[in-house]
This record gives structure tokens, sequence and C-alpha cells, in this order.
């Protein structure tokens, strides 16, 4: 038996547990970011014009005798998603960007980093920028790269000292919880800024229909064109910025090697562990005669590593054919937040007034003086007014005249969103929310934001619909990888698209909370496209018939309406969720304040 598996004492357990917090709080109380750190200052490619990927997207804009110069094709799905970024990273001959808010150590993202790696050894300059919030333990792995030639890696808005658990990271954030509710949630792939991938998703087995315990639902776009210029100027905004701190100057080559020696011990006592539960179950069966074999489903897994057939699933992922890929030409336009929305340490001499400086907006829309361009770039005027890209979207909910298609997981509507919403509704428009149900909800929490606010929006007229998903208890609040009771992998709703009219489509990194508007960083393509728009609103009105539950207000209470052929029967209580849960959010829910959610 390991010395991980043997009964401890409680009192003796609490005991240690205090004294790992006391230590991490000495550590964290003495732990200051790195001065005068040298952040050498580097760009996008100038001109991608020599490489493949940019003769590719030629010889296929060419051929398609588009009248717009960027194209745009919808990833929906986990295997066009992964595959397109296999498809950039072992195209790319000059350069590869990558910006994440999280970048997950596990099967998936080992694939996509080994190529990575190979793209470096074959020459190509490799930068990667993420947020530093999910770096700790076993994702903290991933900064393994940053001692790699020609690859350079920065963090965002970093917290000093050590990073080897959650724990650590909860003690080095106390005293500047105001600083750590500010994060990059900006997701980038760019190859030789001539394509790029720009969406919701991170990198991680999650976000790839590889996890054994809960998937995301999400949507990215394949980017080509000059629109991709406009995005890698985005990138180079935050690789720049003084809040972006080498890895090298935060982490050392040895402090990675303990936490990767940590998380292999972790990862023995786990499979320990599993294999004595198996063994104890199977003696039991067959004592009681069933006949019964150990149950060795890896939905049971908790953080002991991939598993070998998720990393068989990830290494079965093949590249999409970007020489066949369908791209739709269309006029699009990037808004990014500056990297200023979240201000800089206080401590730092250019600290300034904090104020957040306007967002970023930039436009590619070719030469042609046509309508659709013209359409466009009236929507980028009235958005460029502006300080933020939630901002900017609530000032083109003001334009639409018939109707209005959201997805946001995270649904918490400030005032001035509830304004823009009355004011659709006013006008005729029909809006359609598609939102997490507090099953799907990978963060429980959250939901109480949107659920203080989900009759009023009833009330005004707006359509509310919750995805569908597993069965959510008392555990997952509390974080259990989100996981069912049934231990089935469930679908968490993750994607951030708005359709506008049935003619604007956009697609990026934002929510409509208070979160994406006033701390967060965030980037989207508005793209002009009746294509696109037209494909998209098929995806989502299916989700919405067939995979999610219709919220209505009927006699002043709440009943959820059940997908259509699910056979299921319509509820008034949160749907597949348990007592403890709904009683859990509903005691501490009003103690989280909405901006915090």
């Amino acid at each position: 038996m390991s010395l991980s598996s043997a009964p401890q004492h409680p009192i003796k357990t609490m005991q240690r547990w205090c004294a790992a917090v006391a230590a991490a709080l000495l550590i964290s109380a003495c732990a200051q970011l790195p001065k005068n750190v040298e952040r050498p200052v580097s760009t996008a490619l100038v001109s991608a014009g020599d490489t493949a990927l940019a003769i590719l997207v030629q010889r296929r804009h060419d051929a398609a005798s588009a009248r717009f110069d960027s194209g745009f094709v919808l990833l929906d799905g986990p295997q066009a998603a992964y595959g397109s970024r296999l498809a950039l990273v072992e195209s790319a001959q000059k350069t590869l960007d990558l910006q994440y808010y999280a970048i997950h150590a596990d099967a998936s993202t080992g694939r996509l980093l080994s190529g990575v790696r190979d793209a470096a050894a074959r020459g190509v300059r490799v930068r990667i920028l993420i947020d530093d919030f999910h770096s700790t333990g076993r994702d903290a792995l991933v900064l393994r790269l940053a001692f790699e030639k020609n690859i350079e890696m920065r963090m965002f808005n970093p917290l000093a000292g050590d990073r080897s658990s959650a724990l650590s990271r909860m003690a080095n954030s106390l005293g500047e919880a105001s600083r750590v509710q500010q994060r990059m949630h900006n997701k980038l792939f760019i190859a030789d800024n001539a394509m790029g991938v720009a969406g919701g998703r991170n990198l991680g087995d999650a976000y790839f229909g590889n996890s054994t315990v809960g998937n995301f639902v999400d949507l990215d776009v394949l980017a080509a064109g000059p629109i991709v210029r406009d995005l890698s100027r985005s990138f180079d905004t935050y690789w720049n910025n003084e809040r972006s701190y080498p890895v090298e100057s935060l982490v050392s080559q040895v402090e990675l090697a303990q936490i990767r020696e940590r998380s292999r011990d972790a990862d023995a006592d786990a499979a320990s562990q599993k294999r004595s539960s198996d063994e104890a179950n199977a003696t039991a069966a067959a004592r009681e005669g069933a006949g019964a074999t150990a149950s060795t489903s890896p939905a049971t897994r908790t953080d002991d590593g991939p598993t070998p057939e998720q990393r068989s699933h990830a290494w079965d992922e093949k590249p999409i054919d970007l020489a066949t890929a369908a791209f739709a030409w269309a006029p699009a336009v990037v808004l990014a937040d500056q990297p200023g929305k979240i201000p800089p340490d206080k401590s730092s001499p250019n600290a300034g007034d904090g104020r957040a400086p306007a967002l970023v907006i930039s436009q590619q829309n070719g030469t042609q003086n046509l309508p659709a361009n013209r359409a466009l770039d009236a929507a980028a005027d009235l958005a460029a007014g502006s300080d933020t890209v939630v901002e900017g979207l609530l000032q083109l909910i003001g334009q639409s005249r018939r109707d209005l298609l959201i997805i946001s997981p995270y649904f918490v509507p400030g005032d001035d969103m509830k304004q823009a919403f009355a004011a659709a509704r006013a006008r005729g428009v029909r809006v359609r929310v598609l939102t997490n149900s507090l099953a799907s909800n990978d963060a429980p929490v959250a939901h109480v934001g949107y659920a203080r606010h989900r009759e009023e929006m009833l009330t005004m007229g707006v359509e509310l619909y919750e995805l569908r998903s597993g069965q959510a208890d008392f555990g997952s609040a509390l974080g259990a990888s989100g996981a069912s009771v049934t231990g089935e992998s469930k679908a968490m709703l993750h994607s951030k698209v708005l359709v506008l009219d049935g003619r604007l489509l956009v697609v990026g990194s934002m929510n409509l909370d208070l979160r994406s508007q006033l701390q967060n960083t965030e980037v989207a393509l508005l793209i002009r496209s009746n294509e696109l728009s037209r494909i998209a609103t098929g995806q989502i009105e299916a989700a919405l018939n067939e995979g999610a539950w219709h919220v209505e207000l009927a006699d002043g209470k709440l009943i959820w309406r059940a997908p259509k052929g699910s056979g299921l029967q319509d509820t008034t209580t949160e749907p597949d969720t348990s007592a403890s849960l709904r009683l859990l959010l509903k005691l501490f829910g009003p103690l989280a304040p909405d901006k915090l959610l």
C-alpha cells in the first residue's frame, strides 16, 4: 500500500494542511515580480507573400474569383478545431504566434506543442503568450517550452512566487485580489501572418473532445488573408506590453523539473490507488458471485495525467487539408481590447492613472466600395467609439432591426446590457440567448449571476435557452472536473457567438458578462457574411431546439421546457441538478457580486 492510500489521522492531516498553507503564505509574502526585466521588442512577419501559406491563400482567393480579400471557415467541431491548428503548425515556415488564456499540460496540447517544438527546430520563430492564472501544478510544465531554441514564451499579468500548486497560487494572490481578477482572455493561433484561428477555445483536452469527464461545446474561425495582419497587430500589442514577462524571469528550469517530479509522483500514487480500488472491487464482486470485473472507466480519473486512450485519440487526429477548406470570402473587422484594460502594477513607473484606453479596431475590407463594405464600415465606426469589445458589441446590438442570436456561456447582464436588450425588444427585434444550464456550467457559482436576472430578461421578452447536459450535484460545485454522477462525460457550453439580422457574425473570446466587459481583455472577429451567418444560425437553432431547455415564465413561475425529441419532461426546478447543489448556491450565491462571476 502506498503512503498516499494509507489511513490518515484527521487531526494530523489538518495540521499538515495548515502548515502547508502557512508556508505558502510566508513564501508569498516575500515574493515580488522581477524588476528591470528585458523584453526585446518583436513584431509579426512583415510580408508573408513568399510563404507556402500566403501563396495558398492567394491561389484560393483567385480560384474563387472572390470580391473580398479575406476568407473564413467556421470550425464548429473539435476535429476541425484541432486539425486546423495542426495544419497551421505543420505548414508554418517562418513564424508561429500563440496567445491563450489557458494552455493545459495534457494529451491534446502535448501533441500540438510537440508540433510547435518541431517547427522551432526547423527554424520557425515561435512566440507564445499566455495568461498566468492557470500556470500552476501540472499545467506549469508547458512553460518548459520557454527554454527551447527559437521559442520565446511570455506570461501576461503574472503573480510572483511558487507555482507548484493551486494552493500556492491562492497564497500568492493574497493582497492582489483586484489584479488577480483581471485576466488576458484572448485566444489566437497565427501562422506566418497569413492564416490564423480565433474564437473561444483554450488549448486542452476538454476543448478538443478528449476529456474523460466533460467537454466544451465551442466555435472557432479559421481566418486567411489581410485580416490576419490585424490579428497579429493585436498580438504584438500584448507581446510588447510591460505586463508581459519572459518566462525565464519568473521560473527556472530547476523549479520546473521539481514540478515535473511531483507530478510523476502524484500520477504513480493515483495509479496505485486505482489498482487497489479495482482489485478490491473485483474481490468483492467475486465473493458475491456476480462475476463482475473491476471498473476501469477513465471517467473516474481525477488528476493522474492523460490516459493511454487520450494520448491515442490526440495522435489519431489529422491536420485538415487547407487546400480544400471551404473559405467564405467576406469583409471583416478585428475588435480587440487594449492590454491597458488591465492596469500595470502600481509600483511600475509607467502605471499612469489606470484608465483603459479606447478599443483597438482595424479593418481589411479590400479596395472595392461594395455595399457589404459600407455596411461593415458603418458598424465598425459605431463600435470604434466604445471602450471595450463588449461595449462595442452592445453598440452593434443597438443597430439590430430584426433578429439577434447570442451564445454566451456565462451570461451575467449588467444594467447597460439589459438596456440594450430592452431597446432591441422595443424595436421589435427577436432576441434569443443560449447559455449554460446549472448542470452544464463548469463554474456553477457563475450561474447565480445569470439566474438573478433571468426573470427580468424573460419579462422584457428575451427568449432564454439553457444547454442540456449530464447530472450535476454538490460535488460539481466544488470543481469535481465537471463529472456527472453517472461517470459519463458531459457537455459544457463555451462558444461566444453573435448573429445580427442574419448578416453579421461575431465570433470571439468574450462572454456577455461584467467580467468580460470590465476586467478581462478580449478579442473578436466581426464578419459581414450572409453565408456564414446562415450556417451559424442553422447550427444555433438546431442546438436551441434539440439540445437546450427553453426557459419560460408562466403564472409568475419559471418552467423549463424539455428539448424536442428528448423524451424528457418539463420541470419547474433547475433541470439535471440535485437539491444539495441548488441549496448550496441559494445560500452562498447572493454573496458573490455580478462583476466577480
